[in-house]
Parts: structure tokens; sequence; C-alpha cells
């Protein structure tokens, strides 16, 4: 198990964020956390859950290790010697009535696909690309589902400007950033949209779905073919 220096230790019982605690808690009590742990423990992304420790300044680190029914499986430790990066402040917590107020001003409601349960703040522009310039502006915010919290994440984690450019610009005018006149989905030219049916409409989308199987067609193709009619 590594030595962790005791001035990350110091830093570890400071952390406030509940999902990079839990991996720093299970690396300072079992020296190595497994993604599966972490999805156990009921974080259903545990790359992003890695990502929060990053960014509070953690040197943590990627391993492979074996699981118990021989497949090999992602892990995540402190390295041996590993330096603390001082003055790195990481992601800031909005206070809770702040959080609130914005929650409330964008109407309690997923901007994407309108699901009012497991609402979640957003960084409109990810924290990796703008980092905390953005975060005292409400407007840099906006309000995602879990699910498509977690569309959001790996589609960024997978855009070129991600991993390379991390151009503001470049993510603003992106879907997944909210904006309603978006030219791009992480830098690829498509146009999508997210079509809720509720109470009675759901009639009308059972009747989408078989003309769909009747024409041997996706619910998504049926619906291109009838706004070309």
């Amino acid at each position: 198990m590594p030595k962790i220096q005791n001035e990350i230790l110091k830093q570890i019982k400071a952390v406030t964020n509940k999902r990079a605690r839990f991996v720093l808690d299970a690396i300072v009590k079992n020296g190595v956390v497994t993604t599966e742990e972490i999805s156990h423990a009921g974080y259903e992304h545990p790359p992003r859950a890695a990502r929060d420790v990053r960014e509070l300044g953690f040197p943590l680190k990627t391993v492979r290790v074996k699981h118990t029914n021989g497949r090999t499986i992602a892990a995540y430790t402190l390295p041996l010697g590993g330096k603390f990066e001082k003055g790195k402040v990481g992601r800031k917590g909005l206070p809770k009535k702040v959080r609130e107020g914005i929650m409330q001003a964008m109407g309690g409601k997923c901007q994407t696909c309108g699901s009012e349960h497991n609402i979640q703040l957003d960084h409109r522009i990810p924290y990796q690309v703008a980092g905390e310039s953005l975060s005292d502006d409400a407007d840099s915010y906006q309000i995602l589902c879990g699910s498509c919290n977690r569309k959001k994440s790996w589609t960024c984690e997978h855009c070129q400007n991600w991993l390379q450019d991390r151009n503001v610009a470049a993510c603003r005018s992106c879907y997944w950033a909210g904006s309603i006149s978006y030219t791009h989905v992480a830098l690829q030219q498509e146009r999508r949209i997210d079509i809720v049916w509720q109470g009675d409409e759901v009639r009308d989308f059972e009747h989408l779905v078989d003309t769909a199987k009747r024409n041997k067609l996706t619910v998504e193709q049926q619906i291109k073919c009838l706004l070309r009619s």
C-alpha cells in the first residue's frame, strides 16, 4: 500500500465533494480503488469520479488490476512520492442557495430532454476547458438530468477540442452547451432534437412506433420520413 504524504492526507480530510471523497477515502484505506467499486458505491460514471479528484489537484494515477473473475479492469491510486499541486483550488462548490436559485430560474428541468428527475447543475463549458474563469456567471451553468450529463461527459471526453485545443468559443457553440443556435456536436456536423411524449401524447408515440415497425424503420427514420413528406 502506498505511503501517502501527510500534506495530501490533510487535503483529503477537507474534501466535501462526496464522489471525490469516496475515491480518496478508498485509496487511503486500500491503496487503490477500482472502477467497479466506484460503480457499486452508486457512482455510475467512474471516470467522472476520477476527474473530480484530479480537478481538486490530487495526483491520481490510473492503473490496471485483475478482477476476481480474471478480467483486467481500471483502478485509481495515488502514486508514491506524488507531488500535490499547492495552490490549485480545483472546482469551486457553489453555495446551496446559489445552486437552488439557478435551478429555479431555469425551470427545474433538464435543458436537453426535459426530465425533472435526477437533475444536476452542469458547466455549459467543461471545467477542463474553461476552468473557473466562467464560474461567477449564472448563465455559465445549465440543468441536465443524470442521463444527459453522462452522455455529455462521454461526448466531451472524446472531442478533439477537449483533448487538445481547449477552445472556449468552440465549446460555447456546441449542442452540449445548451445553445439553441449551436453549430456542431463535439465538432461534428450534426443536428439533434430530443422529443418527449407525455400523458395522452404517449398514444401518438405508440402509433409512431407501430408505423415505423410496419415500414421496417427505426422511430428516428420514421420521423425523418414524415418531415420529408
